[in-house]
């Protein structure tokens, strides 16, 4: 795919490099010369442009990419304005970030495809981490509904899986478990490879090192994560 990322930043910077690592296309964006020289021999093309010029932004292809990323975080003046110009030029998939609840709202009112919120996202993260004490992953579905990955509570080890009664006590749907088993690879070293059960049949005994799949609310998941 092609991207285009507007503010290379120390987020946009590394949007920018780990897209391109991965075989996209992209064309970085930004006021600072300093920035950009940094990332422009990790990408296909970087410009030193104020994008809140819309003289200036029209240099780049807007309209001949996969989807335009607005980075701009610290500068709510900026990010704003060069949503409302890429709005403007009916660029049609845009992705903006937001650093606040402030931010955000405004983003909201251009109806864009996504708002990104790294660091809410990053500080909902670590709450869980802290809190919840286990190895954890959160994929973000929308604005309420995720799907978290972690490592079974202690206390949950030993329980029948339909024992565990997510879905009625916490309104979280069990959609996988994780089962580790020892391998050894071609060096005779012994190593832990977890697998996905395909079925969850409701006698199977939740295991130490087991990970549970889950699926809900984020509030649902703080109210489980207070629970245990």
């Amino acid at each position: 795919m092609k991207y285009i990322i507007i503010g290379l930043g120390n987020y946009g910077h590394v949007l920018a490099e780990e897209l391109s690592a991965l075989g996209h296309e992209i064309i970085g964006a930004d006021i600072s010369e300093s920035r950009v020289d940094s990332i422009e021999d990790k990408v296909a093309t970087a410009f030193v442009i104020d994008a809140t010029d819309e003289q200036s932004l029209s240099v780049l292809p807007l309209n001949s990419v996969d989807i335009v990323v607005v980075a701009i975080g610290e500068n709510f003046g900026a990010s704003v304005r060069v949503v409302a110009l890429l709005k403007q030029k009916k660029v049609p998939r845009i992705f903006a970030r937001a650093i606040d609840a402030v931010h955000k709202a405004v983003l909201e009112a251009f109806s864009l495809e996504k708002i990104l919120t790294p660091e809410e996202d990053a500080a909902r993260s670590l709450v869980q981490l802290l809190d919840f004490g286990a190895t954890m992953e959160a994929f973000r579905i929308d604005q309420d509904y995720y799907v978290v990955k972690f490592t079974v509570p202690k206390k949950f080890v030993g329980y029948f899986v339909n024992e565990l009664n997510m879905d009625e006590e916490f309104h979280l749907k069990l959609i996988a478990l994780k089962r580790a088993n020892k391998v050894t690879n071609c060096l005779g070293i012994s190593l832990m490879e977890r697998h996905v059960k395909n079925e969850l049949p409701g006698d199977e005994k939740v295991e130490e090192g087991d990970e549970l799949v889950c699926y809900g609310k984020y509030r649902d998941f703080q109210s489980f994560w207070k629970a245990i």
